[in-house]
């Protein structure tokens, strides 16, 4: 009976395909480049704050210490303005709201002097004083959310700024003739006192959807200042966040192969966004239904309990061990069984930090890492190799939405990376209850534990002419290892066409595990 869809989902190693699992509570989006997973976002149905979201605020409390403003937007936790995010045009929109009471439109508004870059708020606001903010950053930790009185609204393909005359393009907007393209034509399609940053999402399109996505958005705006008319302050009057299709939105940087919903209801409504967008995309929704669920068919969680630990494996047999604290992150980076492939010292560390670097990058956009991470690579000695992994790094932050800064490496084989932060840390537990303490201790999830396992398998088998090979491991892993008529063990030995025997050993603890040869030899890794 399902046969042909598990032909339908097969993995392509090669393609972008995006999960999206819907729960009681929340939607699990997971992005899987080549297979490999590279973002993941819980969102919560019920969340009260969203990014984007525009409030009628007040002024509670002006610190010109910190040249910033605590704003009353109804919540329990005060939101905080800074001066440089009250905008260049603060003085107008400012000015254009106190005005709307009066049904005063858009095109009347007058447009004041722009902020200057050196000055104080108790020059622009005053306390008990309303004002229009939206969510910059949600609420972290104890803090409440960021706000900016520079309003931008979001559509397909473009992000309309009012009272501005800009035209320009994403930073992720690589290709240079298209980004001249895209401005051309936006110049030429342009409404007064309406500036335009050009999305990735626009790439290759032409006049007719982004003139539409244009009034749409216009549209969105003047909704706005209707729907400001008539509501008190301390409240919302503008959010799209509630669709799962304004995720999808913020993520079309990415190009998509697929996009699998477990979820009838949503599955219909992501198809009928993509449809929207264009004739091109509209095949790429597909509804997923199997017997396993969604997350476990395309090995999502078993990644989840890998990538999310403290400490993360590298190709080759290198792994970061990452640390979070207080005021930063630290990753260090260690060559493993690396140490003894290469001829020196250098190339072992050159080896290493480039493959580190990737993955750095990876999970940075991965766990949503924020603020200072400071990364102790191998040291390396030539000028050039530094260089080399400190290009890899840009490189891959520069693809990502996130705003990132990074430093060369020090002499000390230091990186120090400054990353934006927008949301929570993704931050999700990987340790499990060990069976063998009853409960007293804690140990790896036995699923990246027999990730550890055939990796280590691998390098027997490729570094050892060896026909046969025993593996000693408790009796726990015994069974996960031989369970089912095709077991681990079967499609071991098919891949590597050799003689894998597995025995229990009740001598070794759960997170022990020994090769020997065909004469019961031990086999160092």
């Amino acid at each position: 009976m399902y046969f042909g869809k598990i032909i339908l989902y097969q993995k392509n190693l090669m393609s972008n395909n995006l999960i999206i699992s819907n729960t009681d509570n929340n939607y699990r989006i997971a992005l899987l480049e080549n297979n490999a997973l590279s973002e993941y976002h819980v969102e919560n149905k019920n969340k009260k704050i969203n990014l984007g979201d525009i409030y009628i605020g007040i002024v509670k409390k002006l610190v010109p210490g910190l040249n910033a403003a605590f704003i009353d937007i109804g919540f329990e936790k005060e939101a905080f303005l800074h001066y440089a995010d009250l905008g260049p045009q603060v003085s107008t929109i400012v000015q254009f709201f106190q005005k709307i009471k009066s049904s005063h439109s858009v095109s009347q508004a007058k447009i004041y002097s722009p902020l200057q870059k050196e000055g104080k708020i108790t020059d622009y606001l005053e306390k008990g004083q309303t004002i229009v903010v939206q969510i910059v950053k949600e609420p972290i930790s104890n803090k409440g959310p960021r706000v900016a009185a520079d309003i931008s609204i979001a559509g397909k393909y473009i992000i309309l700024v009012p009272f501005t005359q800009m035209v320009t393009s994403s930073r992720r907007l690589l290709d240079k003739e298209e980004k001249k393209r895209l401005i051309r034509l936006m110049q030429s399609i342009r409404k007064p006192n309406y500036g335009i940053i050009i999305r990735t999402a626009a790439y290759g399109k032409e006049v007719a959807p982004l003139d539409k996505d244009l009034r749409d958005t216009i549209k969105k705006w003047k909704n706005i200042v209707q729907k400001y008319k008539n509501t008190p302050p301390k409240n919302k009057i503008y959010s799209d966040a509630k669709n799962i299709n304004v995720v999808l939105r913020d993520m079309l940087h990415t190009q998509f192969d697929n996009i699998y919903i477990d979820e009838e209801s949503m599955y219909e409504e992501v198809n009928e966004y993509f449809k929207q967008l264009g004739q091109e995309k509209k095949n790429i929704v597909q509804h997923f239904q199997n017997k396993k669920k969604i997350f476990d068919y395309f090995d999502i969680e078993k990644q989840i309990k890998i990538l999310f630990g403290q400490t993360v494996s590298l190709l080759g047999g290198g792994y970061l061990i990452i640390e979070h604290t207080e005021a930063m992150h630290v990753i260090d980076v260690n060559s493993g069984r690396n140490a003894s492939k290469e001829n020196n010292q250098e190339d072992t560390a050159l080896l290493v930090n480039k493959i580190a670097a990737k993955e750095i990058a990876r999970q940075l956009r991965l766990r949503d890492m924020g603020g200072i991470i400071v990364v102790d690579f191998i040291d390396m000695k030539k000028e050039e190799h530094k260089q080399e992994v400190l290009q890899i790094i840009k490189e891959a932050l520069q693809k990502e939405k996130a705003k990132s800064n990074v430093l060369p490496i020090s002499k000390f084989g230091v990186m120090q990376i400054t990353r934006q932060r927008v949301r929570q840390e993704t931050n999700i537990p990987v340790q499990e209850i060990c069976p063998t303490c009853n409960g007293k201790g804690e140990t790896k999830a036995i699923i990246a534990l027999a990730d550890r396992i055939e990796k280590s398998l691998d390098f027997v088998l490729t570094n050892n002419k060896k026909t046969k090979i025993i593996m000693n491991m408790h009796p726990y892993l015994w069974s996960y290892f031989t369970k089912g008529l095709i077991s681990q063990r079967m499609r071991w030995m098919y891949k590597y066409k050799k003689i894998i025997i597995i025995k229990k050993d009740y001598r070794l603890s759960i997170t022990e595990f020994k090769f020997l040869d065909a004469k019961h030899k031990p086999i160092l890794l």
